[in-house]
């Protein structure tokens, strides 16, 4: 893939190393086993032991309610109708990642994040909190020391970093409770799910598949392959094992423009391809044709003379930039040119996406 970014007039071109050379994928950065995946749990509960930067109580009376509830769990009558005024107390919500085949016992890493106006959860402690899943049950028991990354200051005092206070992590903060149930595949087979529909990689994978252990998978369409596997659990797991290390051999990627409207970044793959066209936009125009010059050849070349490739740029007093490129460039050439007028990444956008609309820009164009 190529990066262009435009930060004002500033333009940085990067080459990933996978699109210049030949790569082969592996099943497993490809494609997932049916079943095998992460369940999202959260909660809510209360972070206690703050340095007077909780919640402020009388905006949020959820904090109080739950800080009652809380205590009368624990056997301490609070009276009612009093008017806490607690500052050390915010109420959070609690979110987690359940992987796949977890057991209980095991530990999990929770973020804790503010949901009322609490200024900083720093310092904190998570009081237990039961974590739920989609069902409406209670798959892990979270509780402990709240870590705000980015937050204090440098030894000798000078300097203080500060970072978003209002979320923290507990590495190891939770505790599985309940496993989820499930396995890998059903009877005799066990379905892969390539992340990607494409019905060309899908083949691919088949095709695989099948060259090293002989007709077991089918594609079911373009996402899933179906493959016969060993029943036995252990060897089950050995075949599999072996079959998420295949190569697989990638397909053609379809030529992509994708634009960040907001920072004026682009990025593209080399599928993208530029036909002939004249564009008109404020007191920039470019136009891409032949043109109709050669390059001589350096002596002791061979005597071979190539077409001039460079872009012919002129700024006219009346007109302004005029940019002309030979007909076979691409869109790199096309941003490097604007850049080296002085377009902005308005006028960057404006012009692919007249360029999509006129069928010059021969791909599709995305805008985020």
């Amino acid at each position: 893939m190529r990066l262009l970014r435009l930060s004002g007039v500033a333009l940085a071109l990067v080459f990933s190393v996978a699109s210049l050379t030949a790569r082969a994928d592996k099943i497993r950065d490809i494609a997932t086993f049916a079943g095998v995946r992460p369940n999202q749990l959260i909660g809510y509960g209360l972070v206690v032991g703050l340095d007077g930067s909780g919640d402020q109580t009388t905006q949020t009376p959820f904090t109080v309610q739950s800080v009652v509830n809380m205590l009368n769990n624990l056997g301490v009558q609070v009276p009612s109708g009093g008017n806490l005024q607690l500052k050390n107390v915010a109420a959070v919500t609690v979110t987690a990642s359940l992987p796949a085949f977890s057991r209980p016992g095991q530990p999990l890493d929770i973020t804790v994040s503010s949901i009322g106006n609490a200024k900083s959860l720093r310092g904190g402690t998570l009081v237990m909190t039961p974590l739920k899943g989609v069902d409406n049950q209670i798959y892990a028991m979270a509780q402990g020391n709240v870590l705000v990354a980015g937050a204090g200051a440098s030894a000798g005092g000078s300097s203080t970093t500060i970072n978003q206070l209002a979320t923290g992590r507990i590495p190891g903060g939770a505790t599985v409770e309940r496993a989820v149930p499930g396995g890998v595949g059903q009877g005799d087979f066990v379905q892969l799910e390539l992340l990607e529909t494409n019905f060309t990689v899908a083949n691919h994978v088949v095709t695989a598949i099948n060259s090293a252990f002989g007709p077991v998978a089918s594609a079911m369409d373009g996402r899933v392959i179906q493959i016969r596997a060993p029943e036995d659990t252990n060897q089950r797991v050995t075949f599999l094992s072996r079959l998420e290390t295949l190569d697989v051999a990638p397909a053609d990627v379809a030529a992509r423009v994708i634009i960040n409207a907001r920072t004026g970044s682009v990025v593209m793959n080399q599928a993208v391809t530029v036909d002939p066209c004249a564009i008109s936009h404020g007191n920039l125009t470019v136009t891409i044709n032949a043109i109709n010059t050669v390059v001589q050849p350096p002596p002791l070349s061979g005597g071979r003379t190539a077409r001039n490739t460079n872009a012919d740029i002129q700024i006219d007093a009346d007109k302004g930039p005029i940019v002309r490129l030979p007909k076979a460039s691409n869109l790199r050439d096309v941003v490097r040119a604007l850049n080296a007028v002085g377009a902005t990444p308005q006028d960057l956008l404006a012009i692919l996406q007249a360029m999509k609309a006129a069928g010059s820009l021969k791909a599709d164009l995305q805008i985020i």
